[in-house]
């Protein structure tokens, strides 16, 4: 990796890209990421993404395209999204620490400097237990006026997050399964060609080709598949452990299943699946010659 390593992942993937002469828009067709995404990436913004499997996918993509590794990349990634502010890592250290001559090296000056804290403590604490007690019941805050703004805000939000769900998703948009685990996948077309078979990792992505021929897909872990369609999230196949197969995967099929559960008319659930396991004898057998994998 560069000598910026210092600087974050996000503008080492930048300088990568500046170094091979791409722009943001170059890198989002190449990579079928959305120009919002790459920049919240560039700027190390990875709390503004989906999430973190999508952080790590979208970040590891981004490092193939510009030639960085991306297994340094995501460990990077998931090392920016787990590390504490400064502050909260050094404050305590800050507070414990005495500059040479201090007093409060001395046992003595220790137990003087904290029995003070301790009156000091004592003392304010009585004065705002006298207030509240002694306060008319005019100037104390109505139980009722507090109920009814925790209720007006609580449905501001449920307003928000449904305005966000009913924002519609351009079905135009690439289909992009992300992996949230370890999953076993075989995508297919309408004549049984295989476009790509393997296991995926958390945070492999697969884009679905977008001339593929009804594209379609086989796995027992459904529920380990995350969905987006050009860039916006959808729900998943199934939220259950089991092998589904000839589930149609374009981006009209996935929106047209709107509140339906796995299988609902489109696809069947074939039967439980092992997290890793290929599918069942009982799946749907493919032609035996197919193509090399598309992955």
């Amino acid at each position: 990796m560069p000598d910026t390593a210092a600087a974050g992942v996000g503008p080492q993937l930048r300088a990568a890209r500046e170094r091979r002469g791409l722009t943001i828009d170059q890198v989002a067709a190449e990579t079928r990421i959305s120009e919002r995404h790459l920049e919240h990436i560039e700027a190390g913004e990875f709390d503004a993404l989906p999430g973190r499997t999508y952080a790590v996918g979208f970040a590891k993509t981004y490092a193939k395209t510009v030639g960085l590794d991306t297994a340094d990349v995501a460990a990077m990634v998931r090392e920016e999204m787990n590390v504490e502010r400064p502050s909260e890592r050094y404050g305590a250290n800050r507070a414990g620490t005495f500059e040479p001559g201090d007093p409060n090296r001395s046992p003595g000056g220790r137990l003087v400097w904290f029995s003070l804290f301790a009156i000091i403590l004592l003392a304010v604490g009585i004065f705002f237990a006298a207030r509240v007690l002694f306060a008319p019941a005019a100037d104390l805050p109505s139980l009722v006026e507090q109920e009814e703004a925790e209720r007006a805000a609580q449905l501001a939000a449920q307003r928000e997050r449904e305005q966000q769900q009913a924002e519609p998703v351009d079905a135009t948009g690439d289909v992009v399964f992300t992996a949230q685990g370890d999953a076993w996948v075989r995508f297919y077309d309408a004549q049984g060609r295989v476009l790509s078979e393997q296991t995926l990792s958390e945070g492999d992505t697969y884009t679905v080709p977008s001339d593929a021929n009804g594209p379609q897909l086989l796995t027992g872990r459904p529920d380990l598949l995350a969905i987006t369609i050009g860039g916006r999230e959808v729900r998943k196949i199934s939220n259950e452990l089991e092998t589904v197969s000839d589930v149609p995967v374009t981006a009209e099929a996935l929106l047209a299943r709107g509140g339906s559960g796995a299988g609902a008319g489109a696809g069947s659930a074939v039967g439980q699946g092992e997290p890793n396991a290929a599918p069942a004898p009982s799946a749907p057998a493919l032609p035996a010659a197919s193509p090399t994998p598309a992955t």
